[in-house]
């Protein structure tokens, strides 16, 4: 017996404990309840399996976005500083809540940066001040380039008035009186600015956060990038370890406890526990899934995509996605043809339900053939010489193959 008839048979045993008891088709309402069970189940295992994985710090924890925008992503000098933590106050302004064992666990490098951070945010009225600097400095900015294109309109038109245009010299005093307008409009915004930027600095928080960044050394920036990479690396395993500690346990009481059930014959302990055994063994097969996945793929595409974006032959990646989803649409069309929806199992439904094999109509009880169609449902086994179901892969008297 080949490894795929073996297969084949497990899986029909497995359909046989899920779907019967005691040799017998579940009715629809046994079959609405162990359905609600499972889903229950399930939904439990997953939030157990949530909670339990909380004990890890994550990367995002470990080295929080802010600390990595700070150390890693950004460099800083006297004339920058100001607008680089203007952005990381208002730009990281909501965060998650983190207990004190993970706040005391971050990486050392840090968290004394994220500490500051979060005080200068939760200081109200100094986060108000860096809200409104934020805001000014946009219009400043917006200010700055309407100012820039009213001076290419100014020369334009001051070139017409030279050239003594129709309504040259008209055109030139309005823009002038706007550009006055404007510029002396900007320069209320850069004093409100540089106001504001005082109160910011006169604040201690933040004086001695810049005395901490100007002692950043190159060699902290590395060490925290190193360690980021390693931790992005190492946390799915990890992460795993610590899904199978909660999941391994339950999967193994469930399936001692259907293999002593199916010994001892019990049939609705067969039928709990083998429902019991699937829910449980749907988290555990996402979780590795999961984790090959965080660790090779993901890794691996990564490196693939960097390598088309540099020789800029990033098209291909995305005519090959067009692939794999054309690829995919054909298989699941493929599997829900001739495995859902195939003429053996449109057969085993009409059979098991008393229908016509051939029209599908209910049969009136002891019909041998269908009153509608004419279809003759029976024939002889060839082993038995009994009658069997035409299409039936077996006879319902001796058991023995149609084909025997």
């Amino acid at each position: 017996m080949g490894a795929g008839t073996k297969f084949r048979e497990t899986l029909g045993k497995i359909n046989i404990h899920l779907t019967s008891l005691n040799d017998q088709p579940l009715s629809k309402a046994a079959l609405v309840i162990i359905v609600f069970l499972d889903v229950f189940i399930l939904v439990s295992v997953f939030s157990g399996l949530s909670q339990h994985t909380q004990q890890l710090s994550t990367p995002d924890e470990y080295i929080p976005d802010s600390c990595r925008e700070i150390v890693i992503n950004r460099s800083w000098n006297a004339t920058n500083w100001m607008d680089n933590l203007s952005h990381i106050t208002v730009s990281f302004r909501n965060r998650y809540y983190l207990s004190e064992e993970k706040k005391k666990a971050q990486h050392p490098v840090c968290r004394f940066y994220v500490d500051l951070v979060d005080q200068i945010k939760d200081d109200k009225a100094l986060a108000r001040v860096f809200e409104e600097r934020s805001r000014v400095v946009r219009e400043a900015g917006d200010l700055q380039q309407q100012i820039a294109s009213l001076k290419g309109s100014y020369d334009t038109s001051l070139l017409e008035t030279i050239a003594k245009q129709p309504g040259g010299q008209t055109r030139v005093d309005a823009i002038k009186s706007d550009f006055q307008q404007k510029t002396n409009a900007l320069n209320t915004l850069r004093n409100r600015i540089a106001w504001l930027e005082q109160r910011i600095i006169g604040d201690a928080k933040v004086k001695q956060f810049w005395e901490r960044l100007r002692n950043l050394q190159d060699q902290d920036r590395e060490k925290l990038l190193s360690d980021l990479r390693r931790l992005n690396f190492w946390y799915p395993v990890k992460r795993l370890g610590m899904q199978l500690v909660f999941l391994l346990p339950l999967f193994a009481i469930f399936y001692v406890w259907n293999n002593a059930s199916i010994k001892s014959n019990r049939g609705i302990q067969i039928l709990v526990s083998s429902h019991l055994l699937s829910v449980s063994f749907i988290p555990l097969f996402s979780v590795i899934v999961e984790t090959i996945y965080d660790i090779i793929p993901k890794i691996l595409l990564k490196k693939i995509i960097e390598l088309l974006e540099a020789l800029r032959l990033i098209a291909i990646w995305h005519y090959l996605m067009i692939a794999l989803g054309v690829a995919a649409a054909l298989l699941l069309i493929y599997l829900v043809q001739k495995k859902l929806l195939s003429q053996e199992k449109l057969m085993q439904r009409r059979i098991s339900k008393g229908a016509c094999q051939q029209c599908g109509k209910h049969l009136p009880a002891a019909s041998q053939s269908c009153p509608f169609c004419g279809f003759a449902q029976f024939r002889p086994c060839r082993s038995c010489g009994k009658p069997m179901h035409v299409h039936a892969r077996y006879c319902r008297e001796c058991g023995k193959p149609s084909a025997g």
